[in-house]
């Protein structure tokens, strides 16, 4: 779970891809560096993430069996919803308890 700013949109493929400002870390399972790549698995723009905007978002790492691909990826239905100082909140109160 980490709070990003979308800076780019690119469809690429069958898939979408975001650059994301990474801008703080909520709950940690993999390293982020300061400007990530989010795949989104669709070219429908679902979710909508809009540039310039900022979001938290929850996502997984995505590895293949041959260890060739290693990528963010923001599953179909997946956390994507605009920040705010509460959704801060409330994040940052739930990565204690969990």
């Amino acid at each position: 779970v980490f709070h990003g700013r979308i800076l780019a949109r690119r469809v690429v493929g069958q898939e979408t891809r975001y650059e994301v400002e990474v801008t703080a870390r909520y709950r940690q399972r993999f390293p982020l560096v300061a400007r990530e790549y989010l795949w989104v698995p669709s070219t429908c723009g679902c979710p909508e993430l809009l540039e310039g905007r900022e979001y938290l978002l929850m996502a997984r790492r995505h590895v293949n069996h041959e260890h060739t691909l290693n990528r963010i990826l923001l599953q179909d239905g997946g956390y994507a919803r605009p920040w705010t100082p509460r959704e801060a909140r409330l994040v940052r109160e739930a990565a204690r308890h969990c």
